[in-house]
C-alpha cells in the first residue's frame, strides 16, 4: 500500500476545506475540488488556473498521479483540462494547480469547492532501453494507424 503524504496549502481561512475525496465506493479518481474565497468566471476559449489548496508527496519514485477531467464538465459544458491531462511526479511537492480551458462558446463560473479535476495514482514502469539494428519482423511491422479499419 501507498502511503501519499497531503499538505493542505490554501485554504482561505474556510472551516470546510475538502480533501479529495472518491464521491462512490467504485470511483477511480479522488475529486480536486476549486480552493477559491469567491466565484471565478471562465470566459469561452479562456484557460485559467484554479488551485486545489493542495499538494501531495508521493515519494515513491515508482508511483506517479495523474490529473484529469471530469467527464461531465467536459461533455455538458466544455470544461475540460488546458493542459488535458496532467502528471504529477513522485518528487513534486507544489500545491495542485488545475488548468482549466473553456472549450466551449459561453462563459461558465467555478464556485468554491466546486469538484473540477479528478486525480489517479498509477504505478510507473522504468524501462531499461536495449538498442538495436532493426526490429524483428512481426505480423504488424510497419502497418500504419488505423490499419485495422472499423469494422
Amino acid at each position: 500500500m501507498n502511503n501519499i503524504k497531503i499538505e493542505i496549502i490554501n485554504y482561505s481561512g474556510k472551516k470546510d476545506f475538502l480533501i479529495p475525496t472518491y464521491a462512490t465506493p467504485g470511483s477511480s479518481g479522488l475529486d480536486l475540488r476549486a480552493c477559491l474565497s469567491k466565484t471565478v468566471t471562465i470566459a469561452s476559449q479562456q484557460t485559467i488556473l484554479i488551485p486545489s489548496g493542495i499538494a501531495v508527496y508521493i515519494k515513491n519514485p515508482n508511483v506517479a498521479a495523474l490529473v484529469l477531467p471530469r467527464s461531465g464538465l467536459g461533455h455538458k459544458n466544455g470544461i475540460v483540462l488546458g493542459n488535458l491531462v496532467g502528471l504529477i511526479d513522485s518528487d513534486y511537492q507544489g500545491q495542485l494547480m488545475i488548468s482549466l480551458w473553456n472549450r466551449s462558446e459561453k462563459e461558465f463560473n467555478i464556485y468554491p469547492n466546486d469538484r473540477i479535476a479528478q486525480i489517479i495514482f498509477i504505478p510507473v514502469i522504468k524501462p531499461n532501453f536495449s538498442l538495436v539494428k532493426q526490429f524483428q519482423t512481426t505480423s504488424r511491422s510497419k502497418k500504419g494507424f488505423g490499419h485495422t479499419g472499423i469494422v
